[in-house]
């Protein structure tokens, strides 16, 4: 059965026709599924099977052929086809996995196993045929069942790359990556923030003869690279880090020292040197002179160190991992001699500065979404919904502008005296209005405090509101207990009423202070009628007749009562309620005091017979 479909596809490679005219139909020729579009488990394995035999026979062809992997098959005078065997497969594979008629990862499983099974110059035209149909493969749908299987592809052509001789197809892998993968990927993130230490850079530890160089210089040089590799180490270890300041303070007095022509016939053209980039500068000490004279090469030692020091900068270290107040400034000084000799390197050294620092600047962002674990911020665009009918949907006019006037309006026409029946607008009872708050705070109720009516803010704004008006007292303790403390206690049980039923003798200063001032004006009255009575007194017994025609017209009236009912007067009652109570509150007194109106009646009558004595 495997050689009956492995001719299929074979057959199914040379159709030039388009793959949707015949690709289903060739697998349901080959594999007979049980569903006529889409394959089950076993099914998509056993095609799997077939189409990874298939394309081993076709790579085995090729070499033994000496031809290019994806050119096998290709015919010359064939104009029309630009196309050979293998990468028509794969095609035709690609659009079973768009359409979903196999298993999403199979086209990622072949391209695994091609790469696997080429040599680097026959997977540079593979990579190329995956750049081309980089749309498709990064399709949700197919995106979800290989992007593993591409993420380890990628890694492995990398790992079988040399980083010095082949930059080019390296950036071409990492920038596939870049677009391929969402940028929230945790996968292509270093979460860790682990340095590649294995990047050593070579030197030599030993003056060649004959050498005409200063080489403690240059092994000061190029021991300032074992630092960039890890800028971790030098904060745990404060002896690193001055042997680090050492050496950068050496270099750095040589560049100054030596500073560049900005003449242009003697500044090095950067943009000419751009294609003769390389990943790593020569380490021989012969070349030492001639690279102190290089601007790109200065540039990048200084670029170096300012990525350092940002590094130690970073925001959102540990206090273990942050320098100390010496080292910041020892490195402050340092990062403004670099600035300033970047600034003094030709060509436009101030531009180039400016653009090194709004880098590091956006890097900042970078490094805070990173301390924060990277999570996601794509938005999914928002898709309109239609109504069923594929026309947009009208919102609904109200005669009065909304749902709530027009419907109150409708209630007044069908019933004219809604608007004036007094139960309309009634302030309820706070008895009634906090009962539910009450059976809320009774633990053996057993309401969740997320339910609890404390928490919604207009009943709580409503209630505060009612007992202002009705229940001073209780709104008296929303300061010390909150908004449980204004519910009345007698709707609280026993247990829940002792956590906000006030302690004797417990009043607060406010109510203390009021007290204290009444009791002063108390007694200050007190004081003032006396001295009036005895002056009254005196000025009777000076005018007896006018006493005497007092007592004959008044008597019955002012003092007669007081006198035969053996009452003492108000002055008399306050001064021995004073001393008794220990002073009460003025409000006491007055409500004492009018339970006798007779007793009120010839006080008032009394003072106004001492004011005509007077």
């Amino acid at each position: 059965m495997e050689k009956l479909a492995s001719d299929l596809f074979r057959k199914a490679i040379l159709n030039p026709a388009p793959p949707q005219d015949f690709a289903l139909q060739t697998v349901q020729q080959a594999i007979k599924p049980q569903k006529q579009t889409k394959l089950v488990q076993d099914e998509n394995q056993l095609l799997e099977n077939i189409l990874r035999t298939l394309l081993q026979e076709l790579v085995s062809a090729a070499v033994l052929s000496g031809e290019e992997i994806m050119q096998y098959g290709k015919l010359i005078d064939d104009e029309d086809s630009h196309q050979g065997q293998i990468p028509r497969l794969l095609d035709i594979v690609l659009y079973l996995c768009e359409k979903d008629h196999v298993e999403g990862g199979m086209i990622f499983q072949l391209l695994e196993d091609l790469t696997e099974m080429s040599t680097m110059r026959n997977c540079k035209d593979i990579f190329g045929y995956i750049e081309s149909k980089q749309d498709i493969l990064g399709k949700p749908e197919l995106f979800a069942r290989g992007k593993l299987v591409m993420l380890r592809t990628c890694n492995q052509l990398l790992r079988r790359l040399s980083k010095a001789n082949d930059v080019v197809f390296c950036g071409r892998i990492i920038m596939f990556l870049a677009h391929f993968f969402p940028l929230s990927e945790r996968s292509a993130v270093n979460i860790k923030g682990v340095f590649n230490t294995s990047n050593e850079t070579k030197y030599e530890k030993e003056a060649p003869d004959g050498s005409s160089i200063d080489f403690n210089f240059y092994k000061t040089f190029w021991s300032l690279q074992d630092f960039f590799s890890n800028p971790a180490s030098l904060t745990p270890v404060i002896t690193k880090w001055h042997k680090f300041a050492s050496s950068l303070t050496v270099v750095l007095n040589t560049f100054e020292a030596q500073p560049l022509n900005d003449e242009e016939d003697n500044a090095i053209d950067l943009d000419e040197g751009a294609s003769n980039f390389s990943i790593k500068y020569l380490t021989s000490s012969k070349l030492m002179g001639l690279e102190l004279k290089d601007p790109s090469f200065r540039r990048h030692v200084l670029v170096q160190c300012l990525i350092l020091f940002d590094y130690l900068k970073a925001p959102g270290k540990n206090d273990k991992d942050l320098p100390s107040d010496a080292v910041k400034e020892e490195m402050k000084t340092c990062e403004e001699r670099v600035k300033k000799l970047l600034e003094m390197t030709p060509p436009r050294g101030k531009d180039f500065l400016h653009s090194i620092e709004h880098i590091l600047e956006r890097e900042k962002n970078w490094v805070w979404w990173k301390r924060d674990g990277c999570p996601p911020y794509e938005k999914q665009p928002i898709e309109k919904k239609l109504a069923q009918d594929g026309g947009r949907k009208r919102r609904p006019r109200w005669r009065l502008g909304n749902k709530e006037l027009s419907q109150l309006w409708k209630w007044a026409d069908q019933n004219p005296n809604a608007l004036t029946d007094p139960l309309r607008v009634r302030t309820p009872d706070i008895m009634d209005y906090w009962k539910v708050l009450a059976d809320d705070m009774d633990e053996s109720a057993g309401i969740e405090a997320e339910y609890h009516h404390k928490n919604n803010r207009v009943y709580c704004w409503k209630g505060l509101r009612f007992s202002a008006r009705q229940d001073l007292e209780g709104f008296s303790r929303f300061t010390e207990h909150g908004v449980e403390g204004v519910v009345p206690l007698e709707l609280l049980t026993p247990e829940v009423r002792s956590k906000y039923q006030a302690k004797p003798g417990d009043r607060s200063k406010r109510a203390k202070k009021e007290e204290a001032k009444n009791s002063l004006q108390q007694t200050e009255c007190t004081q003032i009628e006396t001295h009036t009575s005895e002056t009254d007194v005196e000025g009777t017994r000076n005018d007896p007749e006018a006493s005497v025609t007092l007592v004959d017209a008044d008597a019955t009236i002012t003092f007669g009562n007081l006198s035969q009912s053996g009452t003492p007067t108000l002055d008399e009652q306050l001064k021995q309620n004073w001393d008794t109570d220990g002073g009460q509150e003025l409000g006491q007194i007055e409500a004492d005091t009018e339970v006798e109106p007779g007793m009120i009646d010839g006080d008032m009558d009394a003072e106004v017979d001492l004011d005509v004595v007077a």
